[in-house]
């Protein structure tokens, strides 16, 4: 169990530091239980911490634990339809070996360079009619606690821990395994094509019950959207064009968009003109692929973002308000906001808890400022009864969230239960989830 000095921890986005008293690199779940009984002793904090994906939740000045060594496939049950997965596995190995073995989730985030435990804890997500979260798609977990014990985790097994922990925000220990729900792979026909923001608005009720997946980007400044629809196909593959992939995806959606980006930080008055230009130059495609190639694509931009769920029935008219709020605004917004919806579920900090539910992201680049944006955005959302994504920026507190989650006082009981010194804590976790 390699152990580190100190050094200054950032995120992925830049926007979080930490400088923890040491890192330690666990390879078993042996290993972490000790980490957390030394960190008792010490009576120092503990924060697992994977890829940095999350803008807020995971530093610490204690103990941090790396766990790229807790990795791979423990066991896949194909009469369950399960696989079991060490915590700190990337999504992005998960989701490769699974089709290696003909097996897949059934739905996930737009992204795949979290942990397993890292998506799931702070409630990744992806889009769906029918399908949910990743947490959703749990159905065990092994839990580290704060006195070192390992608990396993199930809806017949310690159930209304594991009800809680699915999305956990490392507040009741620290993952070491997830048992998944898989399914056999399947294809995906998707099918992305641009549409004005009153024709999305107008329709949106429609294109959410006719696919099973939808999402769309609208682009500020401007009256375009971008569409993307994923259904399930009979087949025959028929994946995007090495050489067009390549230039639409990379070449355009990270490089050039890089450079518009930075353009737009330094001038901010090209903005409006360069997403006019950027968003009519949208085309229509079609491909069929294995879900992961279709669901998940590099995002190499870094930007800071805020994310808010709202009741599905709500989305045109928050939608419409903040697009209201830009034109008649000052800022310049070089991002899209993006759109996409959850079915209701019963985990208890889920924002899709108990309602159909919208997710609204709005982003900025790298360095630009956002406060102003994000202020403005946050009373919108917040208007329609939001509930914020637990690891993208946002200003709420327990007072909020207590009456914004019916099941707010489950949690904080089996919290008060696991870890009543805190051993978890850190002060993201003492705004949003109260001492």
């Amino acid at each position: 169990m390699p152990i580190g000095t100190s050094s200054t921890w950032r995120n992925w986005a830049g926007n979080v530091t930490a400088r923890p008293v040491r890192e330690v690199t666990t390879a078993s779940v042996e290993e972490l239980s000790a980490a957390v009984r030394k960190a008792a002793d010490d009576g120092l904090k503990v924060k697992a911490v994977g890829t940095g994906h999350s803008f807020a939740a995971a530093a610490t000045d204690g103990v941090m634990i790396r766990p790229q060594l807790l990795t791979g496939i423990r066991k896949i049950d194909r009469e369950a339809g399960t696989v079991t997965v060490e915590a700190g596995t990337p999504l992005k190995h998960l989701n490769v070996a699974l089709a290696r073995e003909g097996l897949s989730l059934t739905n996930m985030g737009d992204i795949m360079e979290q942990t397993v435990s890292g998506a799931t804890s702070t409630g990744t997500h992806g889009t769906g009619r029918d399908s949910a979260s990743i947490a959703a798609q749990i159905k065990g977990l092994e839990l580290v606690t704060a006195d070192g014990s390992v608990l396993t985790c199930s809806s017949k097994e310690n159930p209304e821990i594991f009800a809680a922990a699915r999305i956990g925000l490392g507040a009741l220990g620290v993952i070491s395994a997830i048992t998944f729900a898989v399914e056999p792979l399947f294809l995906l026909t998707a099918r992305e094509e641009p549409m004005t923001f009153d024709r999305v608005t107008d329709s949106f009720d429609e294109l959410i019950a006719e696919n099973e997946h939808f999402e769309f980007y609208w682009f500020p400044h401007t009256e375009n959207c971008n569409t993307l629809s994923n259904n399930r196909s009979a087949g025959p593959t028929a994946p995007v064009g090495r050489l067009r992939g390549w230039f639409e995806d990379e070449f355009l959606a990270n490089g050039v968009f890089q450079a518009l980006s930075s353009l737009g930080r330094a001038a901010p008055a090209t903005i409006p003109g360069i997403a006019k230009i950027t968003s009519r130059g949208l085309s229509a495609r079609t491909y069929t692929d294995i879900p992961y190639k279709v669901f998940t694509s590099p995002r190499r931009v870094r930007m800071i973002e805020m994310e808010y769920a709202v009741p599905r029935h709500a989305l045109v008219e928050a939608l419409r308000e903040l697009k209201t709020m830009v034109d008649r605004s000052d800022l310049r917004i070089g991002f899209p906001v993006e759109v996409r919806t959850a079915p209701a579920d019963d985990i208890p900090l889920s924002p899709a808890t108990g309602r159909d539910s919208a997710y609204i992201a709005v982003h900025v680049y790298k360095g630009t400022p956002y406060q102003a944006y994000f202020d403005a955005a946050e009373r919108i959302f917040t208007a329609y009864e939001g509930r914020p994504h637990w690891g993208k920026l946002h200003t709420r507190d327990a007072d909020y969230f207590a009456k914004a989650y019916p099941r707010f006082g489950e949690f904080t009981a089996v919290r008060d239960r696991l870890d009543p010194e805190r051993r978890f804590g850190n002060d993201y976790l003492r705004r949003v989830l109260g001492d």
